[in-house]
């Protein structure tokens, strides 16, 4: 079927449907985990969980929803939940391949004015709207790169499940390799197996604070600023490039930990998978010895570490954690066999989960540079044999899938 508009520009006011939001989550009410994600307007793509399944969004799916203080567009075709602040949930009206639509939007050159509402300039915009097979395969080609994207993101969380599941197992309930032939023995930390010493974080690793003051750095650099290090889960994926600072921060080398130390309960750990530089409020945890690695960021990106560096945090307002007191946090090492051998494990899935960092970044590289191209009709798609799901026109927000 072809769109009666052809490739002709449209307003963007014009084609949306607003939909209705009955329920609205309030951040203090988003749980870790849950059976209802939370979206909201953040970078995060599901900022939490909800367990009221009441609450939940039960309009038509798939939606768009936009950050209105934010200018941000994820598309969402599971059940989910509305977070409470700056959100808009959009379909488009008629004529339009709602996928198409999503990658329509986001190509648009919207302006951000600081934290105001963005929705009215959003519907002052214009986009192109070409005919619905020509959409249909614009769409194709550029889910193609998400969903491998989102394939490479599940295996990132499954390397990091392995890696917890083996610390549990090692380190929290002692089933180790041989442990049925060792005994267990009393400790200042309780029992524990006999040849492991209690030991704590400061006697394995250090703080590196090697500072870089504002101004131009050397050469283009890679930035971590709090906001992209991500919740419980111990994947940097996402950093900037800077050749300029406007403030003190520090340098990190490739595999140092950084550790978010304002409001530690937000729980962001990670390992760095480059060289760069990042916030003054990270912690940037570096092992004194290789061998150490597994065993310092297992324990630092557990929720016993965590519940340790919210419970000693300083200030009420923005606790901060504070370095020399995490040194004192106590756990038990094993015998070097023991410990070699959970570190080359761990070193092994880290790796692994850089690999797919590095992947997952190149292919949203290419996806961005097609997405002005396809959208523009740079390049042209409508005599290429690209295989569409069969979606529909959207009539009055209704979806046929």
């Amino acid at each position: 079927m072809n769109n009666p508009l052809q490739n002709t520009e449209i307003l963007v006011g014009d084609s949306i449907q607003t939909l209705r939001q009955k329920h609205k989550i309030k951040r203090s009410e988003y749980l870790p985990n849950g059976t209802i994600p939370v979206v909201d307007q953040s970078q995060d793509f599901i900022a939490g969980y909800i367990n009221d399944t009441e609450r939940a969004y039960d309009g038509d799916l798939p939606v768009i929803v936009f950050g209105d203080h934010t200018c941000t567009f994820k598309y969402v075709d599971f059940r989910f939940a509305i977070g409470a602040e700056g959100t808009q949930i959009i379909r488009p009206k008629k004529d339009f391949d709602i996928r198409y639509f999503y990658y329509a939007l986001r190509n648009l050159p919207l302006e951000q004015f600081g934290y105001q509402r963005h929705f009215k300039y959003l519907k002052t915009s214009k986009m192109s709207c070409p005919p619905m097979q020509t959409q249909q395969k614009i769409a194709a080609i550029l889910s193609t790169y998400d969903d491998l994207i989102e394939n490479n993101t599940r295996r990132i969380k499954i390397l990091e499940d392995m890696a917890q599941t083996l610390y549990q197992e090692w380190f929290v309930h002692y089933r180790f390799p041989g442990h049925e032939n060792v005994p267990m023995v009393q400790s200042e930390l309780g029992p524990v197996p006999q040849g492991w010493k209690t030991s704590q974080l400061g006697d394995l690793a250090e703080s590196v604070r090697q500072n870089v003051k504002a101004g131009k750095v050397e050469q283009q650099s890679p930035y971590f600023g709090l906001e992209h290090l991500p919740r419980k889960s111990i994947a940097l994926s996402d950093w900037d490039l800077v050749d300029a600072i406007n403030s003190t921060k520090l340098i990190f080398k490739k595999n140092d930990i950084l550790f978010g130390k304002i409001r530690p309960y937000f729980h962001k750990v990670g390992v760095a998978p480059l060289n760069g530089i990042c916030s003054s409020d990270t912690i940037v945890i570096r092992p004194k010895r290789n061998e150490y690695f597994a065993i310092i960021l297992s324990h630092v990106s557990s929720e016993y570490f965590i519940n340790y560096a919210t419970a000693t945090s300083q200030g009420t307002k923005m606790p901060r954690a504070n370095w020399e007191v995490l040194t004192k946090f106590p756990f038990v090492v094993p015998p070097l066999n023991i410990l070699h051998r959970f570190n080359n494990m761990n070193q092994e899935i880290v790796g692994k989960i850089h690999n797919l960092i590095f992947t997952n970044n190149n292919l949203r590289q290419t996806r961005d540079l097609l997405l002005p191209k396809l959208i523009s009709g740079e390049i042209d798609v409508s005599q290429l044999d690209i295989a569409t799901d069969e979606v529909q026109p959207n009539q009055g927000g209704t979806p046929n899938v």
